[in-house]
């Protein structure tokens, strides 16, 4: 024991003279001894060779690479020795052709451990200011309940679920989604609804998707029609995904549709539209199923608290963006959009659908009954090739209109509207005395 101690004594004394002597090359940037000849004399020492004894002193005690990559260096060593190759440089130079490799040094900064790394992050985002959006367009900030905050979007158990392809394996999951199906079928008045999409723009784009396959054997069926006030980005995104498949996007306003030549597949149109106006949509509806083209409604779940369903009016696709129930803003996203429609089109719906079912002992049991897009079941016949779902903000929307209940969300939407009408007023009054201050001068004002 004696010796054992006097060994490890010696060897922390040599370690701390090392130590020393290498933080000594840093300080000075003069001093350099040569452990062969122990000769003393002058050197320089450049910024890069202090910054490898600095890391050689205090290396990093949470290395994203050692944590994240896999095989060490005996497992490389071993597998290239099972390759019969002496380094890795060897196996690349044998991979990766010549002509598409960069041959000199990456100016890359010093990696980050994950301490530093948060750091770093909280340090940059406390430089933003957090004012109150007014853009509107589909988003508005929302109270999210503590229970939902913590019990989902902060939770491991939930968050890692994005598009889990054995979800039968969580019944709490899929229980939550398909009460998210059941809000949207509710609100919108149509009978079937998937368990959420991208967002609101994908989803759009999707039911432009929808009504050209829904006319697939009609090729003269080439144009979809689009309200001038459906949200900007909505028409931004149909526009992008109508180019590749040929199909024509006509924008303009509704009362200017022209239905002439029979070619058009489906009609877009907003309710409440972008500006937040709400018109009556049934003599739309009624037109566009008169030239033989399916009505496509955006809308909005917390408006829908308090208007009629568009599957009343006769809509025959419902999409939007669930966001208002309980989703932060997010500086934009992602929020998880609703898609519904008719139930003779169930089959040409994207996206999953979340069903009722019974297990091997005849018990009640959720399951996938549809996944009429899935890569890894369709492959090449998929119908689309984007995100499936937003499994996570779909679950925290469902758990929003549990929390509150019917009641709730209808008082909620109360208040968001009243808010608005009293805004509105304000507006007016304000207008109307700054025109008295001003009486010189000529204002339009439309109500």
């Amino acid at each position: 024991m004696y010796r054992l101690n006097r060994h490890i004594t010696a060897t922390v004394v040599s370690s701390r003279k090392h130590l020393i002597h290498r933080l000594r090359l840093c300080t000075t940037a003069k001093l350099s001894i040569e452990s062969e000849s122990n000769d003393v004399r002058k050197t320089t020492i450049s910024t890069e060779e202090k910054g490898s004894i600095y890391k050689s002193v205090l290396p990093a005690s949470d290395s994203f690479i050692k944590r994240h990559i896999g095989p060490g260096r005996e497992e490389q060593e071993a597998m290239l020795r099972e390759l019969g190759l002496k380094s890795i440089d060897e196996l690349i130079d044998l991979t990766v052709p010549s002509n598409i490799r960069v041959n000199h040094q990456l100016n890359l900064q010093e990696p980050y451990d994950e301490r530093k790394l948060s750091l770093r992050i909280q340090k940059i985002a406390e430089e933003n200011s957090i004012f109150r959006s007014y853009i509107g367009m589909g988003y508005a900030d929302c109270v999210v309940p503590k229970c939902i905050r913590r019990g989902l979007f902060e939770n491991a158990g939930w968050i890692t679920q994005y598009t889990p392809y054995q979800p039968e394996i969580s019944q709490g999951r899929l229980e939550s989604l398909l009460n998210y199906q059941t809000v949207v079928t509710d609100l919108t008045g149509l009978p079937m609804a998937n368990s959420s999409l991208l967002d609101e723009g994908t989803a759009a784009a999707e039911a432009m998707s929808m009504c050209f396959r829904h006319f697939i054997r009609d090729k003269h069926k080439h144009k979809f029609l689009v309200d001038e006030k459906c949200h900007p980005q909505t028409i931004a995104v149909v526009k992008t995904r109508a180019s590749p498949v040929n199909a024509k996007v006509i924008v303009c306003p509704h009362e200017d549709f022209d239905f002439s030549g029979g070619d058009v597949a489906g009609v877009l149109f907003q309710y409440p539209d972008t500006n937040g106006a709400v018109c009556d949509i049934e003599p739309l509806i009624q037109r566009i199923h008169e030239n033989g083209a399916l009505a496509v409604c955006a809308t909005d779940l917390l408006a829908l608290t308090l208007l009629k369903p568009p599957g009343e009016f006769g809509a025959d696709i419902c999409i939007g963006n669930s966001q208002r129930f309980g989703v932060p803003l997010g500086y934009g996203g992602p929020h998880a959009a609703f898609f519904s429609t008719r139930e003779d089109m169930a089959r040409l719906i994207p996206g999953r659908m979340i069903g009722v079912s019974k297990d091997a002992e005849n018990n009640p049991a959720l399951r996938l009954a549809l996944q009429t897009r899935e890569q890894h079941i369709r492959r090449a016949k998929a119908t689309s090739n984007i995100c499936t779902a937003q499994a996570l903000l779909a679950n925290m929307s469902a758990m929003y209109a549990v929390y509150h209940g019917p009641k709730g969300l209808k008082e909620i939407a109360t208040r968001v509207h009243n808010a608005a009408l009293i805004l509105a007023e304000g507006y007016c009054l304000a207008f109307l005395l700054y025109s008295n201050i001003n009486k010189n001068v000529t204002y339009t004002y439309e109500s």
